[in-house]
């Protein structure tokens, strides 16, 4: 919660750890290391700019460097340690706060705050210009594709989309769309164990191209990452349409897919604990209620570690690989 501080973390090594209350017995050894999510030298600027709400992250060195906007999804609010571990990897990235946490139905959020937010980060004096892309999680994953296909008056260098689908109806907003969602409600689902599952909300996937992203105009790299035990939006469906979509438009060169089985809708920074399910806000009706996001703890932190390792590798090729970037860290 404050990436400031670092994350203490415990080490134990126990004896017959296979046998239940393992716990109760005193470790054959134990160890406390730290987590930092922030680089020495970091900088953390406060933005609050133009309407736009958010935190920048800014690396050591001279600079420029290239650039992010780094969004999270529908649970709202601001959260800063992706954009701080990207910060720490030679990237200005901006955490951009779009709503707060179970207001995404009064909203009202228009198309221009993330242009905006955008063109923050593109205009920062540390920024590359021409070299900044959009990294998106869930709802933010679907804006990013929105941005890309749709926009104007912003040139994303790329975009790394996690766990979002192609459902965004041509001249919504984002609390639009959301109301949209809600029509599909009769669609949830609850398990024996009263989770939620909302993953049928976005199905079957349209073959309308209003009622979804326009993937055929993309022109910039898009890397998709999902995971197939995903039980909160249809992302590996969604991931289909768009790759026929670009195959389409003769763009499949611009496509890059990863699909890890057992993994759920929330693919974080690697080592960031797996929750199943989590308690969450309904936006239009302020209940909560559990919603079943997926995946195995294993093969979930697996990918964890697998997509962030090529997610960084995407980076540094399309905003990082070329003789004008010439960031000095």
């Amino acid at each position: 919660m404050d990436v400031r501080s670092p994350m203490p973390v415990n080490i134990s090594v126990y004896s017959g750890h296979i046998a239940e209350g393992f716990r109760e017995k005193p470790p054959l050894a134990s160890v406390l290391t730290e987590r930092w999510y922030m680089a020495p030298g970091v900088r953390r600027v406060d933005i609050n700019e133009r309407g736009v709400r958010g935190t920048l992250f800014i690396p050591p060195g001279p600079g420029p460097f290239p650039g992010l906007m780094d969004m999270w999804g529908g649970g709202g609010g601001l959260l800063e340690y992706r954009s701080a571990l990207l910060a720490s990897r030679g990237y200005v990235s901006l955490a951009l706060e779009y709503f707060s946490p179970g207001e995404l139905q009064t909203a009202n959020l228009q198309f221009g705050y993330f242009e905006t937010a955008f063109d923050i980060v593109k205009d920062h004096p540390q920024v590359i210009p021409d070299r900044v892309g959009i990294f998106g999680l869930s709802l933010g994953s679907i804006i990013a594709l929105k941005l890309a296909a749709e926009s104007t008056l912003i040139k994303p260098r790329c975009c790394v989309c996690v766990s979002g689908n192609n459902f965004f109806p041509r001249g919504s907003t984002i609390t639009s769309m959301h109301e949209m969602m809600i029509k599909n409600a009769h669609k949830t689902r609850v398990d024996e164990n009263d989770h939620h599952i909302w993953r049928d909300l976005s199905l079957p996937i349209s073959s309308d191209l209003s009622e979804k992203v326009d993937a055929r105009t993309i022109n910039c790299p898009m890397l998709l990452v999902n995971g197939l035990d995903d039980q909160n939006t249809a992302a590996v469906e969604a991931a289909d349409d768009v790759a026929l979509m670009m195959h389409e438009a003769g763009k499949d060169h611009l496509l890059t897919r990863l699909h890890y089985p057992d993994t759920g809708h929330l693919i974080e920074p690697p080592y960031s604990p797996h929750f199943r399910a989590t308690k969450f806000i309904v936006s239009s009706t302020k209940a909560k209620v559990i919603l079943l996001w997926g995946g195995q703890t294993k093969p979930h932190s697996d990918a964890q570690e697998d997509s962030w390792r090529k997610i960084l590798t995407f980076l540094q090729e399309h905003l990082y690989s070329s003789s004008s970037a010439k960031a000095k860290l």
